[in-house]
């Protein structure tokens, strides 16, 4: 059962590499979230109830809910709806998530036997997961859509975080989760002055800014 949650975490990356829509991405994020939420719930193990409410809070309100409709918030007020033109096809897209998913498979099955104190199929989407979302990045041109790609960058690191130690450091979630709120808040200030000044938000745009 645990092993077919994680799948459809990756499920998520592979179906936001062919979607242009701007809100299916939020929609993998949300989805991202409840999914974490529910390895936290039911496989992290932890016998600390406070950590294990964190992580829960942390998962749940604020990564599959609080986060998804504060982007939903900023696309509709600048109107941005569609990743229009991206720098590589959606079929090409997808070719590359797949490979990066079987270089993951790979990753897990090597782990197996050859790294103590790790779990592989944990460690191999993980891995696959932060690749993916930098692949995100560094493919799509608009920037709300660069948020969605380090968001899923960090949810990447947050499984990875859970395939090497069962016990998440309480100190060390309080740290993602704030790095989260300040990414995300800055970021979707940053989104709202290039939309006023520029009415885009093209990363083009930005070769317009000056001193």
């Amino acid at each position: 059962m645990i092993q077919f949650i994680i799948i459809l975490f990756g499920l998520t990356m592979l179906y936001v590499s062919v979607t242009t829509r701007i809100e299916s991405y939020i929609k993998a994020i949300a989805a991202q979230g409840v999914i974490l939420f529910l390895l936290v719930l039911f496989d992290y193990g932890t016998t600390h109830l406070a950590n294990l409410i964190f992580l829960s809070f942390e998962t749940l309100a604020v990564k599959a809910v609080a986060i998804p409709l504060f982007l939903i918030y900023i696309i509709r007020k600048n109107g941005i709806f569609r990743e229009v033109d991206p720098s590589i096809t959606n079929y090409s897209s997808l070719a590359i998530t797949t490979a990066i998913f079987a270089a993951g498979f790979y990753i897990a099955y090597w782990t197996v036997g050859a790294v103590s104190n790790i779990r592989p199929f944990y460690f191999g989407i993980s891995i696959s997961t932060i690749v993916t979302g930098l692949f995100i990045i560094i493919s799509r041109k608009k920037i709300i859509t660069h948020v969605m790609g380090y968001m899923m960058l960090e949810n990447g690191i947050f499984l990875l975080a859970l395939s090497i130690a069962r016990e998440m450091p309480f100190i060390v979630a309080m740290g993602v989760l704030l790095d989260i709120f300040i990414a995300v808040y800055l970021l979707g200030l940053f989104i709202n002055k290039v939309q006023d000044s520029y009415s885009d938000t093209h990363i083009d745009a930005l070769a317009k800014l000056k001193d």
